[in-house]
């Protein structure tokens, strides 16, 4: 079935752009319209996110999403067949923000959120990475769609590492100088171990291990946003968190990772991935074991 399902996407990935996003199109209309994919999470969050706004406001963010999320997917099967020059034309960054840190004697984490288009994202960051690119590898539950995912996200030589293995085996994988990716707005496996902080002016758990890993390995902490010109084409924005997280009070580089998380979410509400529960857990102040972090 690999080589059927491959072919098949190679084929559709060979197609014009604009027909392409047609399809994509008419994806949308199914997903929103007939389906509707999700779409009371996707409201919800919307109406904790920005109680502000009117809920037509609302509404068009969240189509908006919607268009980006089955534009995702069309770019993600471009993806295979485009070339390296294309590629480049479609994704640029300020990469010179990262690679400042290559002769420093420090390894670098880079901490983002669920911003679209995470492939193009991904592959971006290895692209212009002076580091060895590591990232968090999620297996898909169908195999063979599982080997093309990874064929494709392993292009520019990432270091891809299974995340049920990662805790245990990141040594190894990785030797010497890395850079590793970290989508750092995962709902915690461990509630008792988590962050709590203030996103979008409601206490939410945010997961402490980037933080944790960070004042281990005492790496440098960027932040990654994400910025769209036009339909298919990504801009990568490398901002500095902090170059000694040990030096800073527990808790607090996971707080200035959300201040500037929710910053781009504002910046850009229709690209973040609204059809997942941010807010799934709900803080008790009389709970001790949850660390409120102000």
């Amino acid at each position: 079935m690999y080589y059927f399902y491959y072919g098949l996407l190679y084929f559709l990935s060979l197609l014009p752009n604009r027909l392409l996003y047609w399809i994509g199109d008419g994806f949308y209309v199914i997903v929103y319209y007939v389906v509707g994919y999700r779409k009371k999470v996707v409201l919800s969050n919307l109406l904790i996110a920005f109680p502000e706004k009117t809920q037509a406001e609302r509404v068009r963010i969240a189509k908006d999403f919607y268009h980006q999320f089955v534009n995702t997917m069309m770019e993600t099967i471009q993806l295979i067949a485009m070339s390296d020059q294309a590629f480049d034309k479609r994704v640029t960054s300020n990469s010179e923000v990262l690679n400042q840190y290559i002769d420093s004697g420090k390894n670098v984490q880079l901490h983002t959120g669920h911003f679209f288009n995470w492939e193009m994202i991904n592959l971006g960051v290895a692209r212009k990475s002076l580091f060895p690119f590591v990232g968090v590898y999620m297996a898909f539950t169908n195999r063979s769609f599982d080997r093309i995912m990874f064929k494709m996200r392993k292009r520019f030589n990432t270091i891809l590492i299974p995340a049920a293995h990662f805790k245990d085996r990141f040594d190894e994988y990785v030797n010497g100088k890395y850079l590793l990716g970290l989508v750092a707005d995962q709902n915690p496996a461990r509630i008792d171990k988590a962050y709590w902080i203030s996103f979008f002016n409601k206490v939410t758990a945010f997961t402490s291990g980037p933080e944790r890993g960070a004042r281990a390995n005492d790496t440098v902490v960027l932040f990654i946003s994400v910025r769209q010109p036009k339909r298919g084409h990504y801009y990568l924005h490398y901002e500095l968190i902090s170059e000694n997280p040990r030096e800073l009070p527990e808790g607090e580089l996971t707080k200035i990772y959300v201040a500037k998380l929710e910053q781009a979410i504002r910046n850009n509400p229709s690209n973040y991935l609204w059809s997942h529960r941010r807010w799934k857990w709900e803080y008790n102040a009389t709970d001790a074991s949850q660390q409120l972090i102000q």
